[in-house]
């Protein structure tokens, strides 16, 4: 029920928006950040908003479970990405070269 009424108060600031079509441009944007507002709150205090809650904690708990690199561990992990990079750079540029290079050969076309 209280997701339907958040779905409701965010319709009901967009329909203020235009309502409100004669009005001051900010006014028209309070109504919409006003239902926004009002939604969240609604929103914040029903099932789904608990849940979202129990779903951060959760979260940080994990965060804190996690043991992060050390200086030396990324500098080494940051090598070995950037030399693959270069070694699958050189194969695709001379597996390009090759497709190239059979294609003119059985066409006669291309550059």
């Amino acid at each position: 029920m209280k997701l339907a009424i958040a779905i409701l108060l965010v319709l009901a600031g967009v329909a203020g928006y235009y309502v409100l079509g004669s009005r001051a441009a900010w006014l028209r944007w309070l109504a919409v950040t006003g239902g926004i507002v009002l939604a969240l709150i609604v929103l914040a205090w029903s099932k789904y908003g608990r849940d979202f809650r129990q779903f951060v904690a959760d979260s940080r708990v994990e965060l804190r479970k996690i043991v992060w690199p050390n200086r030396q561990e990324t500098g080494m992990t940051t090598l070995v990405v950037f030399v693959f990079l270069i070694i699958a750079g050189v194969f695709f540029w001379g597996l390009d070269l090759a497709l190239a290079w059979a294609t003119r050969a059985l066409t006669g076309q291309g550059g």
